[in-house]
């Protein structure tokens, strides 16, 4: 484990393995008791660590599974992470876990992924709860984001870093200031793992596939009851995204003010609040 993943680990009480699942070696944090919640990292290189400024709030009432997706964080990589490859390995997880019908919530370009798998695997879950995932909605990448990935995926330097994630973040600064030697982690250990080949794959691969929106058709088959949460200010995937599957599916949308894309490090308190209002 390399430091700054330790030091990112070090906020959480939650335990860390690396299990088989479907002959990937998938990196896995567990924690706490209680009804199953899966926690799914969106489209970022260092895979699950993103939601440890709220695992242990969310442990004290669930048993809170957080993995690394297939070539993201510490999970080794399938040849093309797509739609069949992701539903077998998250079947496989769940079944390698013993975890029957969990609240799911999935972030961004996994969001869309999950998405897609509950079209067809509606029954596995008990809820489904998405936010900032482009895939439900007329989604058009926005030309700063494309400008901005582009650059840190060639270059993964701090300024390029800090480039995306002022597109990103509703506010950098502020962010950082809630933990600055955590959010100094954060940006190494995702500037680490986004020099490495195979994650750099598996996000030029969740990038040209996972933006495409689904069909109004395709949304409406999902069965599972499923929830909208957003960043008011998201710029990254927009509101209106939402709104538009909450339109479409009477799905119910929660906004999170004072964030944008990514309020689960951005106001970790108000995100939590507002995802134990939506879980049933």
């Amino acid at each position: 484990m390399t430091p700054d993943r330790r030091q990112l680990l070090a906020r959480t009480a939650a335990t860390q393995e690396v299990i088989d699942v479907d002959g990937v070696a998938t990196s896995v944090l567990t924690h706490g008791e209680g009804s199953p919640l899966l926690l799914l990292h969106g489209g970022i290189e260092c895979g699950g660590v993103i939601w440890t400024p709220v695992l242990d709030t969310l442990a004290r009432r669930h048993r809170v599974i957080v993995p690394d997706v297939p070539g993201l964080g510490e999970s080794s990589p399938v040849d093309r992470l797509d739609l069949n490859a992701y539903a077998s390995w998250l079947t496989q997880l769940l079944a390698t876990l013993d975890i029957e019908r969990p609240v799911v919530v999935a972030h961004s370009l996994i969001g869309s992924l999950t998405a897609r798998f509950a079209v067809h695997h509606s029954d596995a879950l008990a809820q489904l709860v998405i936010f900032g995932a482009p895939a439900v909605g007329p989604f058009r990448m926005p030309w700063a984001l494309r400008y901005a990935a582009i650059r840190f995926a060639i270059r993964p330097t701090p300024s390029n870093a800090e480039r995306f994630d002022r597109f990103a973040l509703l506010d950098l600064d502020a962010t950082r200031q809630q933990d600055p030697d955590w959010f100094t982690a954060f940006d190494n250990y995702t500037r680490a793992r986004a020099r490495v080949k195979h994650v750099k794959r598996t996000m030029n691969q969740l990038i040209s596939e996972q933006n495409k929106p689904m069909t109004a058709a395709e949304l409406t088959e999902i069965t599972t009851p499923t929830t909208l949460l957003w960043g008011r200010h998201d710029r990254m995937v927009p509101l209106a995204i939402g709104q538009y599957a909450a339109d479409t599916c009477g799905w119910p949308l929660h906004i999170v003010d004072g964030t944008a894309h990514a309020p689960q490090i951005e106001q970790p308190r108000r995100f939590v609040e507002t995802l134990k209002a939506v879980i049933r």
